[in-house]
């Protein structure tokens, strides 16, 4: 069960830098997207439906902003479009697909550097989303949150960590409720299960050369229940091509969905 977790920065830009013919080669079950910025009426050409997969999409009501996609192989049970929040859901950052044992949700938290409004709303929305995670540990079935949470979680997770203790992705109210998603609710970092190892980013600023030299942010997760824990096999992130400012985060599970 190989699941992929990718922000596009715009899915067609991806698309002409390659990714869907990547994705041929990748042979993932499921692909979460975060960032298409493209209403569905925009992705018309088949290159958006590639052979053998089923996907849904959740648009922002914004065009050329945010949305959220997951492609599949195995058709879902079912889907949900949004968290029911109309604040969060106009935004198109949360789309859920079922499946048997195994529910797959492709999120995308939002962004509080650009100013002070976006910050508070980043921080309303963590607060409201805390309870949703305890609920979701009390379901009988299992739960797989690919996406782009916007924040680095420990030093180990960002290049340059002390002058950016002040900037949104790495200030400390964010990263405390990193620690009490796993810490106290015990949901687990995929990642982490089987990568301990430092410069592991999945983001790079378009700033100076910060690609080049490797400063980076690991702010794309795969963040999941208790029971996945040990059927984690491994993780990678791709970075031999570029197809947006996020590297795709690769994590390979035994068994099915």
């Amino acid at each position: 069960m190989r699941i992929i977790s990718v922000n596009t920065n715009g899915i067609r830009a991806a698309a002409r830098k390659g990714f869907f013919d990547w994705l041929k080669v990748i042979d993932a079950d499921v692909i979460c997207i975060q960032e298409t910025k493209a209403q569905v009426d925009q992705l018309s050409d088949p290159i958006f439906s590639p052979e053998g997969y089923h996907v849904s999409f959740h648009d922002a009501q914004k065009k050329g902003y945010s949305g959220v996609a997951v492609y599949s192989k195995q058709k879902p049970n079912n889907i949900q479009s949004g968290i029911g929040w109309d604040d969060m859901d106009s935004e198109g950052r949360y789309l859920q697909v079922d499946f048997d044992n195994v529910s797959v949700i492709s999120l995308y938290l939002p962004s509080g550097s650009a100013k002070e409004e976006r910050q508070d709303f980043k921080y309303d929305l963590m607060y409201r989303f805390t309870p949703k995670l305890k609920e979701m540990l009390s379901h009988d079935r299992e739960y797989i949150i690919c996406g782009d949470w916007n924040i680095a979680h420990k030093v180990i997770d960002i290049k340059n960590a002390k002058p950016n203790e002040k900037n949104s992705g790495f200030l400390p109210e964010e990263r405390a409720w990193m620690d009490v998603i796993f810490d106290e609710l015990g949901w687990v970092d995929a990642f982490r299960v089987v990568n301990q190892e430092a410069h592991q980013y999945t983001w790079w600023s378009n700033r100076g050369q910060a690609w080049a030299n490797n400063t980076g942010w690991r702010i794309d997760y795969q963040i999941i229940t208790p029971g996945l824990k040990d059927r984690v096999k491994s993780t990678s992130i791709y970075k031999e091509e570029r197809f947006s400012d996020h590297a795709p985060l690769i994590v390979d599970y035994s068994g099915d969905l």
